[in-house]
């Protein structure tokens, strides 16, 4: 299994596609995913191919995504057209870089509290992919659909993906998004396997808290919820994908208010036994102390967003070496 890094982890350097396509090989990295067309100088067939053969040249294989493809998401923009618009374009990237598979994703936790139904959230999600489907088919490229921001939940997000269409439709996991919703992200995996093609994976601590739980992304290695058991699980089950790395330890924790009331008004059909599953992870779990850099990311100093930036490459390249001494992948 290929060892890479999602660049979002990297997202205070301000480096061009080249530059991290370069740090990626100087840790000895084999997959580079840029997540969002941002990453990009120029979506021109002739700069993408530039990032490819540089790419190659390095010996790196190339993911790509983009963010939201739900117009009635609190996460879409179309400052780069339609939803429609922008998946076909970001499929023709794909097909120019090399990838087989594209992830994107519906929105956030705030459309399960939004005025419009998560329902219709999820069957506008699914018309734009149909829309796209003869497309993706024609290129051989597989859509994946990740678990964002506490959007959806392993079991909603595996019933998306059925109702798409299996033959275009597939998933990008991501290990720490679970947690923002009280879910166990063994929880998460045990759903969405059969259709795993891509991944975002980082270590996460969870502890109790006056009002429910703690979270906190952290390095790999660092966690609590014994992230080596569930790469274990993820190798086995999910072996012709990549372990793509996404570290964000540079955010504070996150509360979950699970004992108040009104936590669960977004969650009203979570059964009882998947939650159990969350607070086996709580009840075991202890606060972070390591030293590290937390912050808001809203409204950085040029100071501070510097230090942020040394700050994710050292959390990165501790998650590399984790990886590949004990997790024994990209050896």
């Amino acid at each position: 299994m290929k060892l890479g890094v999602d660049v979002f982890s990297l997202r205070f350097n301000e480096w061009d596609a080249f530059d991290h396509l370069d740090y990626a090989h100087r840790i000895g990295l084999e997959v580079v995913m840029f997540p969002d067309p941002d990453f990009f100088a120029s979506l021109d067939d002739d700069y993408l191919q530039g990032v490819k053969t540089h790419a190659d040249s390095l010996g790196l294989a190339l993911e790509v995504g983009m963010y939201s493809i739900c117009e009635t998401s609190t996460s879409f923009s179309n400052r780069r057209g339609s939803a429609v618009e922008q998946l076909t374009q970001m499929l023709h990237v794909a097909e120019i870089l090399g990838c087989k598979t594209m992830r994107t994703l519906l929105g956030s936790n705030a459309d399960r509290h939004t005025a419009i139904p998560l329902a219709t959230h999820v069957q506008n999600t699914i018309a734009t992919l149909h829309a796209v489907r003869d497309q993706a088919l024609d290129l051989g490229i597989k859509i994946a659909i990740e678990n964002h921001a506490g959007d959806l939940l392993g079991r909603e997000l595996k019933a998306l993906v059925e109702a798409a269409g299996t033959d275009f439709v597939g998933v990008c996991i991501d290990a720490g998004n679970p947690l923002w919703m009280g879910e166990s992200p063994y929880v998460t995996l045990a759903h969405l396997a059969p259709y795993i093609v891509m991944s975002h994976i980082r270590d996460s601590v969870v502890c109790p808290h006056p009002q429910g739980a703690a979270v906190q992304w952290v390095a790999m290695g660092d966690g609590t919820i014994d992230i080596a058991r569930w790469a274990a699980q993820y190798q086995e089950q999910c072996a012709q994908t990549n372990f793509t790395l996404e570290i964000i330890s540079t955010l504070a924790p996150k509360v979950l208010n699970y004992l108040e009331a009104d936590y669960w008004d977004a969650y009203p059909e979570l059964p009882a036994a998947e939650f159990a599953q969350f607070l086996q992870l709580v009840q075991t779990g202890a606060p972070y102390t390591q030293p590290t850099l937390t912050a808001s990311w809203a409204d950085l100093s040029p100071v501070y967003k510097a230090a942020l930036a040394l700050e994710q490459q050292r959390q990165l390249e501790k998650s590399v070496k984790y990886c590949r001494e004990v997790l024994q992948i990209g050896t």
